[in-house]
């Protein structure tokens, strides 16, 4: 359930099943299990992310916030192999399970780890992500100050959120932050937000 999926050992019985990621310039078919983040399907925040963003950069470090089972990360490695893709997430079952679906897609520019395990010294040139709205806003907002400010000067963060679960109020707190916040599509109650770097000498 629903619950689970931000849980680090989720407790939901393990049921192994798999979906399609099926965009126009990639098909992936990716294990999935319960306990972790849209099991039974590729949800459709995820999927208009993918539809609706520009390509990542070719090169340098990508980053997957909150990765589950690896659709994201997976595609921008696939997009971008000349890139390094990082993937993390709180959840161990999502990330064993997204390191599988790399291998069985024969990415080997991706890799995948818990929050905490990342290397606090790590840029990113761009940071794709379906957040993890449900944690509560608080922890939603920790979560994202600890890691936007890890963007090069030059990169993005690209975030899909739900229109009736805060998109809007996101934003005007974002830019609030001092980190520049435009919406660059929306569609099916889907907002994709576009962030930018904090120029030197903002801060909260």
């Amino acid at each position: 359930m629903g619950e689970h999926y931000f849980a680090n050992r989720p407790e939901a019985a393990s049921k192994p099943r798999s979906v399609d990621l099926v965009l126009p310039d990639l098909h992936l078919r990716l294990e999935t299990d319960r306990g972790m983040f849209s099991p039974d399907r590729i949800d459709l925040g995820t999927r208009i992310l993918l539809e609706t963003v520009p390509p990542p950069p070719a090169t340098g470090t990508l980053l997957d916030l909150g990765c589950g089972y690896g659709p994201i990360a997976l595609t921008m490695a696939t997009r971008s192999p000349q890139a390094s893709v990082v993937g993390v997430d709180v959840n161990e079952r999502a990330l064993a399970t997204a390191a599988r679906n790399a291998t069985a897609a024969g990415l080997d520019n991706v890799r995948f780890c818990l929050v905490d395990e990342a290397d606090p010294g790590l840029r990113f040139d761009a940071i794709w992500s379906n957040p993890p709205i449900r944690i509560g806003k608080a922890a939603l907002h920790d979560l994202l100050l600890t890691w936007l400010p890890r963007l090069t000067p030059a990169g993005t963060a690209h975030l899909v959120v739900q229109k009736h679960l805060g998109s809007d109020s996101l934003q005007r707190w974002l830019n609030d932050q001092g980190f520049p916040t435009r919406r660059i599509a929306s569609r099916s109650a889907y907002r994709i937000l576009a962030v930018s770097a904090r120029t030197e000498g903002q801060t909260s």
